[in-house]
């Protein structure tokens, strides 16, 4: 087993000034024209071969092992989410308006460790690594796809082929000193849905000569409810959430029209396919017996995030060796949040860890995408050890 935690510890001044200085120069998705620029360098520095403008604003560094044997993607991501930062951190945002809230740029800073560290070692790897250095994972900000799709769309996961994955998120809902690392479904696959529903306006003083939409929208939005109540086994796992409603324009005019929005999350294809269907059918038969008529949009926005056995089981193996005091939880469905590395682990077996980062006595335990969201720095320790390590590991 190579462990690498004495170098990341010795290695921690480097990974606290890229995340810093990342964290105070965020990019929202498809724009880490900077950040990109960083990361491309700091690998051309250490002699790896890289390829940039992989899914727009990508980077791929290509390390080949001393040894022959799979290549191995590991994925890191860059991009930043338009909040306006209440940290009051020296690091603070100087881009107004846009924040890392959600570990980012510790992933980032991990990743340049990470290769930095197995640059070294490379001559004991069997088998390769393309470092993945992702844009846009939180959405698709004006494109079509997101980053991960994106980059597959350039043939990330090509030339040369690409056996496994590994990769990782800095995770506030768990302290520092515990990291997770789970085979199975570990993160939900994300639908988003749009309704319309159809009616017919009029007066409100004169209800009887309309079809209200808005009290056909409050019975669709009570009657969905039941789905994950009464259609999902109680100890599978579903959320549908409407999130938006929109519909009139006076306080006594009933509406043609109301809008509704929101999101399916789910583990198990079986039980995907269940909540869509359920849904549909609620939607419109609610709809029907109120007289009106809706029109449903669905859109996948991502896969479940499964993590492949084999590849946790050396994940797992590599937790246990360099961070014997971590408490290692191998609990799956963590979390009903979406990420898009689920595209690649559904074409490629990977692995997907969380590394707790929250310090409640540093006040640093505030949740993703909060204006003050910041983690604990020493989890950047953790998480270079753990993915050296693991990347070792599974190429030994």
């Amino acid at each position: 087993m190579s462990n690498f935690l004495k170098q990341a510890q010795d290695l921690f001044p480097y990974t606290q000034t890229l995340r810093r200085d990342f964290h105070m120069h965020p990019e929202l998705g498809f724009r880490e024209v900077r950040t990109s620029g960083i990361v491309a360098k700091e690998l051309e520095t250490l002699g790896i071969e890289v390829t940039k403008g992989v899914g727009k604003t990508g980077v791929v560094g290509w390390l080949e092992g001393g040894k022959p044997g799979p290549t191995l993607l590991m994925r890191f991501d860059m991009d930043a989410l338009p909040i306006i930062e209440e940290t009051g951190a020296e690091y603070a945002s100087q881009n107004e308006g846009v924040m890392h809230a959600c570990g980012h740029d510790g992933h980032t800073a991990i990743g340049l460790t990470a290769a930095k560290i197995l640059n070294e070692y490379k001559d004991n790897l069997a088998g390769n690594i393309k470092f993945c250095f992702q844009p846009s994972e939180e959405g698709t900000n004006g494109e079509e796809i997101g980053g991960a799709e994106m980059m597959m769309r350039d043939g990330v996961l090509e030339s040369p082929k690409v056996d496994m994955t590994l990769s990782m998120h800095l995770w506030n809902e768990m302290p520092l000193g515990k990291v997770n690392v789970a085979k199975g479904p570990v993160m939900a696959g994300a639908e988003m849905f749009k309704v319309r529903i159809i009616g017919k306006g009029g007066h409100g003083a004169i209800p009887n000569q309309t079809v209200d939409p808005v009290v056909c929208a409050a019975q669709i939005i009570t009657a969905a409810q039941s789905i994950v109540a009464r259609n999902v086994a109680p100890l599978e796992t579903a959320v549908v959430s409407f999130t938006m409603i929109n519909g009139g324009t006076a306080f006594n005019v009933i509406p043609q029209e109301v809008m509704l929005e929101g999101t399916i999350r789910t583990f198990e294809p079986q039980v995907r396919v269940k909540v869509l269907k359920r849904f549909e059918e609620i939607v419109n038969g609610v709809a029907q017996a109120m007289g009106c008529r809706a029109e449903i949009h669905n859109k996948q926005l991502t896969p479940a995030l499964i993590n492949a056995e084999q590849v946790t089981e050396k994940a797992q193996e590599a937790a246990r060796q360099i961070l014997p005091e971590a408490i290692l939880d191998t609990s799956p469905y963590i979390t009903m949040g979406a990420e898009d590395m689920a595209f690649m682990q559904e074409k490629v077996d990977g692995c997907y860890i969380f590394i707790g980062s929250a310090n409640h006595e540093k006040n640093l335990d505030y949740g993703h995408h909060h204006p003050r969201f910041d983690f604990d720095e020493q989890a950047l320790v953790q998480g270079v050890a753990l993915m050296a390590s693991a990347a070792a590991e599974i190429l030994k």
